[in-house]
């Protein structure tokens, strides 16, 4: 039996992009009324009786500490109590779990939950500062790049994965992306782009790589039970996974793997009831072309090893046996650390509603998984699985 306590019945995002003449409050404030406007029956903005609001790192961009009371004062909706949530790239899909254990308590009936995040309005060297911040011996110089790219050297040495091979989710997730109105980049590019763009850390090359990007997305969820009275089409919240690995690289067991990732899918499908076989797609973490080749393993789509065969035999591709990023993903859309969570479930909800337009696929079974994977040291993760049916 699956959980189906919590439903969708809204969703709104804006185009991710460099937004540098938005500000984030009116980046949030547009997902928010898209959002609102999405909802069929309609919804009266006095319903919504809590939010959830996901924000990574606005400090670093001179943005503030921001707490609960400053984000949703944006949005007319001052006086509900409102949480801001931070867990590192899995910050809005966590955003989301809070707030459907939230509505599932009962506490709730209806609540908002928001993610954005403003990557491009302070220089690249506000995010590098990191690296200079924590252990003075351990993590002194790490960045995304330094902690993902001896993944990849190691996945390439232990199962013969190829450069070409890697550069292919590139390729695969840039060409959905064409299709995709929400996404950063929207042109193809080829093998051959990939491998000659300039090497970032070897082996990864810059279009390995996930852009910097601004956005913003929201969903309105409620009790499962008072799902009709918005929409005839709601969507569930089946299942819903949270792991964490250990913090510093030196102590996590494989370079192979991403043991959050292990941990929180392995509770989200024992949670909906359900096995990685009766998935319709999938938005997972790409932040890398490598991240994604081992999520496949990690979230139980192949045997360990066998992810690169996935890509060659276009098992993944829009019209495979299991789309993967069908939004483009992370590679292609962006990844405002806050929103993209949040965005992923959206991309969801649209395909299980069959609303996702040119970019629709195939739903036999009902079922679409979200996954994030990230934090520091890559040590934390979030896999929520939605269905358009209650089990």
């Amino acid at each position: 039996m699956g959980w189906n306590r919590v439903a969708l019945v809204g969703a709104g995002m804006i185009p991710f992009g460099e937004l540098f003449e938005k500000s984030w409050e009116v980046m949030l404030e547009e997902s928010y009324l898209e959002c609102l406007n999405s909802v069929d029956k309609g919804i009266d903005p006095k319903e919504i009786q809590a939010a959830w609001i996901g924000t990574a790192r606005p400090e670093l961009h001179g943005q503030g500490a921001q707490g609960g009371v400053s984000l949703v004062g944006q949005l007319g909706l001052a006086g509900i109590p409102c949480t801001r949530v931070e867990n590192g790239c899995p910050t809005g899909s966590d955003a989301l779990r809070n707030a459907a254990f939230g509505v599932a308590s009962g506490v709730y009936d209806v609540a908002l939950v928001a993610g954005y995040e403003k990557m491009r309005d302070a220089p690249t060297s506000g995010l590098l500062g990191i690296a200079m911040q924590g252990h003075p011996l351990l993590t002194l110089g790490e960045t995304a790049m330094t902690m993902f790219a001896p993944k990849a050297n190691r996945y390439m040495h232990e199962y013969g994965l190829t450069k070409e091979q890697m550069a292919k989710v590139a390729v695969k997730n840039r060409k959905n992306g064409v299709l995709d109105p929400y996404a950063q980049f929207r042109s193809e590019i080829t093998v051959e782009d990939v491998l000659k763009s300039p090497t970032v850390c070897e082996p990864l090359n810059i279009l390995d790589c996930c852009p910097q990007t601004d956005g913003a997305a929201c969903l309105i969820i409620c009790r499962a039970d008072l799902a009709d009275k918005f929409t005839d089409k709601p969507v569930y919240i089946a299942g819903m996974g949270c792991g964490t690995d250990y913090y510093y690289q030196h102590e996590v067991e494989s370079y192979t793997s991403y043991e959050a990732t292990v941990k929180s899918a392995k509770e989200a499908y024992s949670m909906a009831g359900i096995t990685p076989d009766q998935l319709d797609l999938a938005e997972v973490h790409d932040c890398f072309s490598i991240t994604e080749i081992i999520d496949y393993e990690d979230l139980g789509f192949c045997d360990r090893g066998e992810a690169s065969q996935l890509i060659e035999k276009g098992i993944t591709e829009q019209d495979g046996e299991l789309p993967v990023n069908v939004s483009g993903g992370l590679l292609c859309k962006g990844h405002p650390l806050g929103a993209t969570g949040v965005a992923q479930c959206a991309e969801l909800y649209w395909h299980l509603r069959q609303e996702a337009g040119e970019r629709q696929v195939d739903i036999k079974h009902g079922y679409g998984l979200q996954h994030n994977v990230g934090g520091r040291s890559i040590s934390n993760s979030v896999v929520i699985i939605l269905s358009n049916h209650v089990t």
